[in-house]
């Protein structure tokens, strides 16, 4: 085999190879199991006993509200960064 027929092999071979996550049935077993686990931590939130600081986190489900919360808020924050940080599409374009 030459050597250009070697690299069209490869190719096709790394063209070919599945992985873990580009089965769909894979994905929607993890997404199926990331629920189910949320599901069984927030279950568990109100029977656990808590050593608390403050009264607020004493309240059941309040770590994953205020991690939906923050996690909402960054992305909006991000969102109005963008805007302020934003370049022009031309901004490395050195005419010569």
């Amino acid at each position: 085999m030459t050597e250009p027929e070697q690299k069209q092999h490869q190719q096709k071979q790394h063209m070919q190879k599945q992985h873990l996550f580009d089965k769909p049935r894979n994905v929607s077993l993890l997404l199926r199991c990331l629920y189910a686990i949320c599901a069984l931590l927030f279950i568990l939130d109100f029977f656990l006993h808590r050593h608390v600081n403050h009264d607020w986190e004493s309240l059941p489900g309040f770590y994953a509200i205020f991690g939906f919360v923050a996690c909402v808020t960054l992305v909006l924050v991000a969102n109005q960064m963008r805007k302020l940080l934003k370049r022009k599409e031309d901004y490395y374009h050195v005419d010569d």
